[in-house]
């Protein structure tokens, strides 16, 4: 966190503290101005940014060169490994209502079912490049209850390359969530998609019109530039927590230092709120030093568990316990936060861990602590 944003989060949290208890002083630790990662050359280690036109937008000070990159398709197909059937009901979703078939008239989706009945007889073989699963997709996506109000919105030129990307997509999705160690490159993800569209029916035209007519033009230019904007935040400090957490692994002692220095100058008792990597920051700096003035440590959103189970918190190696003076530790957790972790099962009888609901996903859930009434109820609830 860095100013602007830091002050507001601070008080934030001090009203929310003081509102159920009279008499609180919060001082806020404002490490990441001084002990906060920073791109020292301006940011020259990104790499440049250049679209499928030849246009670079750079994002350090640097433009190497490089192949144009079509971020705009990148961002559909992420979409598509997401929900694979996402064009497909983007397809239905501007299908015609449905009225009464003449009688022995054929439904338009009953073609490509068949094809993909044949295709999933095939096995995984044709698309074998891609990872195992199509016979078991393409056997799905034939009995797929939006297949019908498909072929109702598109030409069946149009809907048969759809379906090469969805099965496509659903392969390479659960290779991706399988942790396959090999996912293939979209030159070869892009044959197998022509391949499979002249298996079930059509001569093989390319993803790149379908992409661009359905899915792309609803997600996918504004996933890229999101994703741009991201790596951007990075260079800018807007948003820089990777690197605060190499940095303070690396590094982390100065602040550290300043931490016991603050805590020192203070009246006694300390409690110290932290969260995320302020709650590792202030865990190392708790067990590597006693600290009589604090009292209790509460951690929101900690990875502090994670890391000594992992053996890279710095200041304790697993299996070794927690130092008798590391004070009482209340660990504020969501299940949706994907960040937060648990600590009593590591350190029995030494941390107390709660679950909040922010009711939000991951990662708004990470974020959303400092807003949510339960949090201070229970730090207040545990305040000396």
């Amino acid at each position: 966190m860095r100013e602007p944003g830091f002050s507001e989060l601070a008080g934030r949290v001090a009203a929310g503290l003081t509102a159920l208890r009279d008499g609180l002083r919060i001082v806020p630790y404002y490490w990441g101005g001084a002990h906060g990662a920073t791109l020292a050359a301006g940011g020259v280690s990104l790499p440049a940014q250049v679209d499928a036109g030849g246009t670079a937008r750079g994002l350090g000070l640097g433009l190497a060169e490089g192949p144009a990159v079509d971020d705009d398709t990148a961002a559909a197909w992420a979409a598509l490994y997401s929900d694979w059937y996402a064009e497909l009901a983007l397809a239905a979703a501007g299908a015609e209502p449905v009225v009464e078939r003449p009688p022995g008239s054929v439904p338009p989706e009953q073609k490509l079912q068949v094809q993909l009945s044949a295709l999933a007889a095939q096995g995984d073989a044709p698309a074998a490049e891609l990872g195992p699963g199509l016979a078991r997709a393409a056997t799905d996506l034939a009995a797929h209850p939006l297949l019908g109000p498909a072929a109702d919105a598109l030409d069946p030129d149009d809907l048969t390359p759809l379906a090469a990307r969805s099965l496509a997509a659903r392969v390479i999705a659960e290779a991706l969530n399988a942790d396959a160690p090999l996912v293939p490159v979209g030159d070869t993800r892009d044959a197998v998609v022509d391949r499979l569209t002249e298996a079930l029916g059509a001569p093989p035209r390319g993803t790149e019109r379908g992409l661009r007519s359905l899915l792309l033009r609803a997600a996918g230019s504004a996933a890229s530039r999101a994703v741009v904007r991201r790596r951007r935040a990075l260079t800018e400090a807007a948003h820089p927590a990777a690197g605060d957490i190499l940095r303070y692994l690396s590094r982390g002692e100065a602040v550290r230092a300043d931490l016991r220095t603050l805590v020192a100058g203070l009246e006694p008792p300390v409690v110290l709120v932290c969260h995320s990597l302020g709650g590792i920051i202030a865990l190392d700096t708790l067990i590597s030093a006693p600290l009589p003035q604090v009292r209790l440590l509460v951690t929101a959103g900690s990875q502090g568990p994670f890391l000594y189970e992992s053996g890279s918190l710095p200041t304790l190696e697993h299996p070794a316990p927690l130092p008798p003076h590391v004070p009482d530790w209340l660990n504020l957790y969501d299940r949706r936060d994907l960040l937060s972790y648990l600590g009593a099962g590591l350190f029995p009888g030494r941390v107390t861990d709660v679950a909040v609901d922010s009711r939000q996903p991951f990662p708004a859930a990470h974020s959303a602590y400092w807003t949510n009434p339960a949090v201070y109820r229970h730090i207040v609830d545990r305040l000396p």
